[in-house]
């Protein structure tokens, strides 16, 4: 007869996979999208604190605490919870006017300074912007077809769903 384990090991519990986005969120195109728009914008605003162009480095920062905040809002279906904003129109917005300033701002970084870290915060804006690009245009498809479908009711109707 086999003595049972003098010590077994207890089930971890919620702890910090609780604060972990759920596998089904990571995997999908949102999540995916969202989670290489903070990365990008992580490694521009740190190209921007270590080159001369250090006056540009507070777009990636706030493009960064946005994607940020969004990614764990929609993991967390706070989008779900919270109707009285449209969540798709508040991330189209953000999505065209980062694409528009990474655009701008990568431009001036690798025409006017000639330090390496510089082109590398242009480069990586370039890369940023196409996919702030490419989820603003997934967003708007979003936005299209719900105005197509909610085109013919009421806003009080829609209020009363």
């Amino acid at each position: 007869m086999e003595e049972p384990d003098p010590d077994p090991q207890p089930d971890p519990g919620p702890g910090l996979r609780s604060l972990l986005p759920p596998r089904e969120y990571l995997c999908s195109r949102k999540g995916q999208l969202l989670l290489a728009e903070s990365v990008l914008s992580f490694i521009i605003f740190i190209c921007y604190i270590a080159s001369l162009a250090a006056s540009f480095m507070m777009a990636p920062l706030l493009e960064f605490l946005l994607a940020l905040f969004l990614f764990f809002a929609y993991a967390s279906k706070l989008n779900e919870k919270f109707k009285g904003l449209y969540w798709p129109l508040t991330d189209f917005l953000r999505c065209v006017t980062a694409a528009v300033i990474y655009f701008a701002i990568s431009i001036a970084a690798v025409s006017k300074y000639s330090d390496g870290a510089s082109k590398a915060a242009g480069v990586f804006g370039f890369i940023a912007t196409i996919v702030y690009a490419i989820d603003f245009y997934i967003t708007f498809n979003d936005l299209v077809k719900f105005l197509k479908q909610g085109g013919s009711e009421s806003p009080e109707q829609r209020k009363s769903e």
